[in-house]
């Protein structure tokens, strides 16, 4: 076992190194070209919460292996060898927290500020609206932990006679207990009202854990929910609307031309913006508009993109509509692909969540006959399940933003990322991972059963008073479903229609 754990240890050191990595290549790949030799300090951010973020995803499945180092052991403290993943479980959220409240607020603040100010009155100003935020955040969770920071369990006084050593077992699920009569245990024939309430104080790291999935739990189910449709969706009809046939040079013309002059009226209109943010009038009104114009941007930038893909130019013009075609026919593949998962998951919660009882362990069993092939296999799939709903998320944000003004945009696309749409992107990643794996945790409760994840997100939050009720009930997971439902039906009436022009940066009929 010894060495099992040995082994455990270099698999979790040699994939933290992995995901750094592999987060650093994302941001050199994807930063603006502005933020090029600059903003040292939000990229530090971006790529340390990014592997937070991943790191806190794989645990998961290294809580399960953990859990398996001492399956088989024949002596009972052989769990106390393994890793302490109940204290690195709280350790990585009180991080998460501390990202997604304190630092990358400040880092955007800081990142967002008047760039003709100094470097001294822009930390200021950050620092002012962090500590702020700071106390208020002390104070709430200071007087909900003071008053309703209690967990309630809910218990039955179990209780079997004695027996000499039989020469054979003959017990089972109708008679699971040595007695003289019926050799039933007490539970079993007591009524309703003999349970009994078991009371205690959570520890404050865990009820920060707590109200921190709990904020999660809200943007999850609102954004898993419509992303986990519209996310394979998305790639589907992107095929259905695809361009079919190179546009002639006039056309191009034509339409290059007109995008100019849309491209020239929004920089006039941002002007006018700025200037109105120079000189202090920042209202509501303000602010509509400006995520009006980051709309439009964004809407002309698909236009132009779309119009190049239209007319290839330069001397690998025909290699170049050629990938476009295979591009196309990535999306689609790919997003079959993700429709099979997106429904696997949907049925999944249905059929093992929200019925009770279940109706089966689906992908439970999937995952188990799975590690029964090869050791690992199971685990990557459990990984990959997990790993889905936080692209889900950002999917349906990124969809609920381009329609609903209240919501800011923040696209993440390749070469052209600022880092205030990073470090927003990767709060939301921060904040959602929570929920993200205390939704497996109760998902796969049978495959994680008796790991450190499942006592903290499984027991003690949802038996926390007050909050208990969101999960006795499956508020989140109903929600969750209702919108992706929702979406599915969205997709299907309006998803194959193209894109008309709505505003005045749209692409020319």
């Amino acid at each position: 076992m010894g060495d099992f754990n040995l082994a455990l240890v270099i698999v979790a050191i040699i994939v933290c190194i992995i995901v750094f990595i592999f987060n650093v290549y994302l941001l050199v790949n994807y930063q603006h070209p502005d933020d090029k030799n600059q903003a040292y300090f939000p990229k530090f951010v971006v790529v340390f919460g990014l592997s937070i973020a991943a790191i806190s995803i794989l645990m998961l499945p290294a809580d399960v292996a953990n859990r398996q180092a001492c399956r088989h052991a024949i002596y009972n403290g052989a769990c106390n060898l393994t890793l302490p993943m109940k204290d690195l479980w709280i350790a990585v959220y009180i991080i998460d927290a501390v990202l997604v409240f304190f630092i990358i607020p400040f880092a955007m603040f800081y990142y967002e500020g008047d760039q003709d100010k100094s470097v001294g009155k822009r930390v200021k100003n950050a620092l002012l609206w962090v500590i702020t935020t700071a106390i208020v955040c002390a104070l709430v969770l200071g007087i909900l932990y003071g008053v309703v920071g209690k967990v309630d369990f809910t218990v039955r006084h179990l209780s079997s006679t004695t027996a000499n050593f039989p020469s054979s077992f003959q017990l089972s699920n109708s008679q699971p207990c040595f007695a003289n009569g019926a050799r039933q245990c007490s539970a079993f024939l007591a009524n309703a009202s003999s349970e009994k309430t078991w009371t205690m104080r959570a520890t404050f790291p865990e009820y920060v854990v707590a109200l921190a999935t709990i904020v999660g739990s809200v943007l999850f189910a609102i954004f898993g929910g419509v992303g986990i449709a519209s996310l394979p969706l998305g790639l589907i009809f992107s095929f259905i609307r695809r361009p079919k046939a190179v546009i002639t040079r006039s056309q191009y013309i034509k339409e290059a031309t007109e995008l100019g002059k849309k491209a020239r009226e929004l920089k006039k209109a941002a002007d006018t913006l700025h200037q109105e943010e120079r000189s202090g009038a920042k209202g509501r009104k303000w602010r509509k508009n400006v995520k009006s114009v980051e709309k439009e941007l964004l809407q002309l930038e698909e236009d132009v993109k779309l119009l190049e893909e239209m007319y290839p130019q330069g001397e690998k013009a025909e290699t170049a509509w050629a990938l476009t075609v295979l591009g196309y026919l990535a999306k689609f593949v790919l997003g079959i692909l993700g429709l099979i998962v997106s429904i696997a998951w949907i049925a999944h919660i249905i059929i093992y969540l929200l019925v009770d009882p279940p109706v089966s362990a689906f992908l439970n069993e999937v995952f188990i006959k799975l590690d029964d092939v090869w050791g690992l296999l199971g685990t990557a799939a459990f990984a990959f399940f997990c790993f889905y709903l936080l692209l889900a998320v950002v999917a349906g944000a990124m969809m609920l933003g381009l329609r609903l003004v209240f919501i800011t945009i923040h696209p993440m696309k390749w070469g052209g990322t600022l880092m205030n749409s990073f470090l927003f992107n990767v709060g939301l990643i921060l904040l959602c991972s929570i929920s993200v794996i205390q939704f497996c945790a109760t998902a796969f409760g049978y495959y994680a059963q008796a790991t450190a994840a499942q006592e903290i997100f499984g027991h003690t939050l949802q038996s926390l008073r007050g909050i208990k009720y969101l999960y006795k009930y499956n508020v989140f997971q109903i929600a969750f479903v209702v919108l992706a439902g929702l979406t599915f039906v969205f997709y299907a009436a309006f998803g194959w229609r193209r894109k008309k022009p709505t505003g005045r940066f749209q692409l020319s009929s």
